[in-house]
């Protein structure tokens, strides 16, 4: 007979300390003290009648039994929420939904790309998904609005104590005119030889904003910004029309190719951004966010998307 006193919430505690390894990061991450983790770890133990860790000094380190455990305890959580999920939907009740934000500039593959596999994972699960800049996505994830964010997390202060952090991609910075301006003709440019030219870049709060100051920190002026805009694609028209330069990432230029030119920018210090998945610690053993934590690995390992200047 099952041993009544084995629970869920130890099972997930567990689940937590085997990915952590630490007992203070595990409280922290779940709003538990540290003497209830390591009770409910010495009593999951007890409850099992089986050893599962050992004491080397202060240091609580898995037997054996403990990573046996793990993979069983792992079935027992996600059976139990499809359970709940199944049940709710033959009750008819709401859809299960995963509210996702993202960077416009994602929008045009990686996002696509992502939902498709996440799609497969999970077939039953309607996603919301939100655009904006990189501070707007931050702040609404930390508020509760979204479950999950793609964004520039090299341009971003996340709390890795609260947030898991994915990196997916590596994206380099180029400058974008249009595609007959006489400036781009060759293989690569310098900064230096736009000194007296106009350009247009993103406001305040999008990570291009920030990536394009941080280029202009190794030359001897300051850029001429004849307008700031509040989306990529804005953007991307008034380069297009001739209003003025810009700097704009690799991951556009496949399907700007026959309006904009971009060019990497020689540079001894290049530009880049990491793109990746950020979500809440205490979320992780949720079955929609480890598909598309799946679904994100999966991309990063099958999508070689390091668009970095050579």
């Amino acid at each position: 007979m099952i041993n009544g006193n084995i629970t869920l919430k130890k099972l997930q505690i567990f689940l937590s300390f085997m990915s952590k390894g630490n007992i203070a990061l595990v409280a922290e991450s779940i709003g538990l003290s540290t003497v209830s983790v390591h009770r409910a770890l010495h009593t999951l133990e007890e409850d099992i009648a089986c050893p599962l860790f050992i004491h080397k000094g202060r240091i609580l380190q898995p037997l054996p039994a403990a990573h046996t455990l793990v993979e069983y305890a792992k079935e027992i959580i996600e059976l139990t929420e499809r359970a709940i999920e199944n049940t709710c939907q033959a009750a008819g009740m709401n859809k299960a939904r995963l509210r996702i934000g993202c960077m416009y500039s994602l929008t045009l593959e990686t996002v696509p790309k992502l939902m498709m596999d996440f799609k497969r994972r999970q077939p039953n699960v309607a996603v919301d998904l939100m655009m904006g800049s990189n501070q707007d996505l931050l702040e609404r994830l930390e508020s509760g609005q979204l479950d999950a964010i793609l964004i520039a997390i090299s341009e971003s202060s996340i709390d890795k104590n609260t947030f898991e952090v994915l990196p997916l991609f590596q994206d380099a910075l180029y400058i974008a005119g249009p595609i007959d301006s006489p400036l781009l003709a060759g293989e690569s440019v310098c900064l230096q030889d736009f000194k007296h030219q106009h350009f247009i870049a993103l406001s305040e709060g999008f990570a291009t904003y920030h990536s394009f100051h941080q280029a202009f920190a190794d030359t001897d002026f300051d850029p001429y910004i004849s307008l700031y805009v509040k989306d990529i694609f804005s953007l991307i028209n008034l380069v297009q029309a001739g209003v003025g330069f810009s700097l704009l990432p690799g991951r556009i230029m496949p399907a700007y190719t026959n309006t904009i030119k971009m060019l990497p920018l020689s540079q001894a210090n290049p530009i880049n951004q990491t793109i990746g998945l950020t979500f809440l610690k205490t979320r992780e053993h949720e079955p929609y966010l480890r598909a598309l934590v799946a679904s994100s690995r999966m991309y990063a390992l099958t999508h070689n998307t390091v668009t970095a200047a050579e």
